[in-house]
């Protein structure tokens, strides 16, 4: 029996206890230590790992997605679409960086023009509050997709039709989009321009000249130059502050360990 366990777990850790976000999961450090056997267990967020992760990446696990000129020193923030949406951030004291957890997924959508609103009417409906963890993740790709079809008229292929799997519909949006499909096309722009919008947000609020890091299992499954161009054409769109996101490097996580290989450090280093 190993002497520690290190966790990653989807869901606010706090005092060695986390309850998940989208599964009926509890954990506690103490009681799998006492269970297991174990003598220390560590709890902490998947997306504080991943950012302990980034430590461990080399060049081929991440792609460039905007680079800026000279190095890029300050706080890093971390967003990353996949069942939900984790985002975390790294306070740079001048010589290392410190990874922690937020929980910015769940706060407000924000919605810019009129097709924005609407799409914020549609899951009111439905949910009521509406975070941007109902957009920016999977189950968001579907969200997306539904409101463009019932609600924008959008008309959705034969393909599309025959082929709809409910349990992975967000994997058949993107297959969608590869045969052509207008609509699923049209899905992941928004989704794209969501996540740019999103990532400048944080950008902002965590001042991050150290780059902000796209992790998450969807995004490299979709990124291609087209949906490069969404993200970047709105990624800028913040009025006076501008220069401070065109200081802002944005890098693509490749490699699905990441938060495997974060958790191993903070236990072995803790």
């Amino acid at each position: 029996m190993p002497p520690r366990l290190s966790i990653a777990f989807a869901g606010p850790v706090q005092g060695g206890k986390a309850k998940a976000t989208n599964l009926d999961w509890q954990i506690d450090s103490t009681q799998l230590s006492s269970n297991l056997g174990i003598p220390e267990v560590f709890l902490i967020n998947d997306l504080e790992a991943e950012a302990y992760g980034l430590a461990a990446l080399q060049a081929q696990d991440l792609v460039t997605v905007y680079a800026v000129k000279g190095p890029a020193e300050g706080n890093v923030g971390i967003i990353a679409p996949g069942t939900g949406l984790g985002e975390a951030g790294m306070y740079w004291d001048g010589k290392l960086l410190h990874p922690f957890a937020t929980e910015g997924g769940h706060t407000d959508f924000s919605p810019r023009n009129p097709t924005d609103w609407e799409f914020l009417l549609f899951l009111q409906k439905k949910y009521g509050h509406v975070s941007w963890e109902r957009i920016i993740s999977g189950p968001g790709i579907n969200h997306i997709y539904d409101f463009l079809r019932d609600e924008k008229g959008w008309e959705e292929s034969q393909w599309m039709k025959d082929n709809w799997q409910d349990h992975d519909r967000a994997a058949i949006i993107s297959q969608g989009a590869k045969n052509g499909s207008a609509l699923c096309l049209e899905t992941l722009r928004l989704f794209m321009k969501y996540l740019a919008i999103e990532s400048a947000n944080i950008a902002l609020k965590l001042k991050t000249t150290g780059g902000i890091y796209i992790g998450g299992g969807i995004i490299p499954k979709i990124w291609n130059e087209e949906l490069k161009a969404v993200f970047l054409e709105h990624f800028f769109e913040v009025g006076r502050l501008r220069h401070l996101l065109e200081a802002v490097p944005v890098y693509i996580v490749l490699n699905p360990k990441t938060p495997l290989l974060g958790a191993a450090y903070y236990g072995a280093s803790t």
